[in-house]
């Protein structure tokens, strides 16, 4: 009967077995690549080594902006736009 509980070092050896497996996956594609496309493989990867942190950081950065201004901003009374045409009338 296989066991369900596996012990903490077992469950580390098999992450580090696949990822072991998947570099070296990598490895063999980047070795079999041509020289123009692992030029583009590279830009990309550094665009997006770039670029998502960068964009990350400034969602974050303008959400607490509007968290600060929000609180700051003071309490707004909620005033209806359209009132009723039967309440106008004293109805």
């Amino acid at each position: 009967m296989k066991t369900i509980n596996k012990t903490c070092t077992e469950t580390l050896r098999e992450a580090y077995d696949a990822t072991v497996r998947i570099v070296r996956h990598a490895m063999r594609r980047l070795d079999r690549m041509p020289w123009p496309s692992l030029l583009a493989v590279c830009v990309m990867l550094a665009l997006l080594i770039t670029v998502l942190p960068l964009a990350l950081t400034l969602f974050v950065l303008f959400l607490l902006v509007k968290l600060v201004a929000g609180a700051l901003g003071g309490k707004q009374h909620y005033r209806p736009r359209h009132r009723d045409p039967a309440h106008q009338n004293g109805q």
